[in-house]
């Protein structure tokens, strides 16, 4: 394996000639949902509060990722990160950088009816929203909560703040939710929203996965065909992890997030950044690099960057899902960030 590149080129490039232009930053580990295929009921060991970054911490690495390393789109990602107080005075630092990176978020949407105006008000862009079903008692069995109508009313209330376009993630699981993919999209076709189906992945903290139970992107298309038109999106995909289609024509469009059967690692553009300040070069990654104990032993910005290009540089070629020497991240989900 070649060294790492020691300059300050301005990008984050890996041994394979890929660039991160996309930082996915976890707020928190922390989580107001109970989502079966992500945690236990009783919740989770949380990061003690010394450990996470504080709020001008974020605001630095985010600084130095977007100033140094070219990182152009910025994701804000939990846990659950409307749970984060100093959210919106976040957003309003990253917004005030120059070059201004895009910025989003993916939430559960349990209050963000009440924030959304604060938050575009502050440069959030956009929002992706996580909703797995429209039937209010599935949707308490699979969250352990009774918010089905909050999360409806989120994706509302983004829209009213033209938090656009409101984006909308669904995982099916068979026998759970698996008969859903059509209502779902009939769902966001008539309130204008983008709607994301998302293979299930072995992320969940009670490591109970299992392959043969997914739904995949190929079985989530034929349930769509069974109502509607697709036609493959003509449009350039470029690293975006969903592969589109028209709907009956268009111009609306479904995406499907084929991770584990569809993988897009080779054109992977994404560099993660935990709440507890390590950095992740792949979602599935079993190893970090710390940046939290260079901060706060007083590294400059230079040196951040270079470790984070260190970091980004030993990434793998590929998730490696399908290789028996598989191993599951030991964070979950919520720990590691969308």
């Amino acid at each position: 394996m070649t060294a790492a590149p020691t300059t300050t080129d301005g990008v984050l490039v890996d041994r394979y000639g890929r660039v991160a232009r996309d930082l996915r930053v976890s707020l928190t580990d922390k989580c107001n949902l109970r989502c079966t295929y992500c945690m236990p009921a009783e919740g989770l060991p949380w990061l003690a509060g010394p450990q996470l970054l504080t709020d001008d911490e974020i605001v630095r690495l985010i600084q130095v990722a977007v100033r140094r390393l070219g990182v152009t789109e910025v994701r804000f990602t939990g846990g659950e990160p409307l749970i984060r107080p100093g959210l919106v005075g976040i957003v309003s630092a990253v917004a005030g950088l120059a070059p201004r990176p895009r910025i989003s978020m993916t939430t559960n949407g349990l209050g963000l009816a009440r924030l959304a105006p604060a938050l575009r008000a502050a440069g959030l862009d956009r929002v992706n929203v996580s909703l797995d079903t429209l039937d209010r008692a599935r949707f308490t069995e699979l969250t352990r909560r009774d918010r089905l109508a909050d999360v409806l009313a989120g994706l509302a209330g983004a829209a009213a703040a033209g938090l656009a376009p409101v984006k909308v993630n669904a995982v099916l699981m068979r026998g759970v939710n698996d008969d859903e993919a059509p209502a779902l999209l009939r769902f966001a076709l008539a309130h204008g929203y983008e709607l994301r189906f998302i293979e299930q992945m072995p992320l969940d903290a009670q490591h109970g996965w299992d392959r043969a139970a997914m739904v995949t992107a190929e079985q989530i298309l034929a349930a769509l065909r069974a109502d509607f038109d697709l036609r493959e999106d003509p449009g350039e995909r470029g690293a975006a992890p969903a592969e589109t289609w028209l709907v009956d024509g268009g111009p609306a469009r479904v995406g499907v997030i084929g991770s584990v059967t569809r993988p897009f690692c080779g054109d992977c553009d994404r560099t993660r950044l935990t709440a507890d300040g390590q950095v992740r070069a792949c979602l599935f990654a079993t190893e970090e690099s710390d940046l939290r104990s260079a901060l706060r032993a007083g590294a400059d910005d230079a040196e951040l960057a270079r470790r984070w290009r260190g970091a980004m540089w030993g990434k793998r070629a590929g998730h490696g899902i399908d290789d028996p020497a598989f191993l599951q991240p030991a964070r979950p989900m919520s720990a590691i960030g969308g």
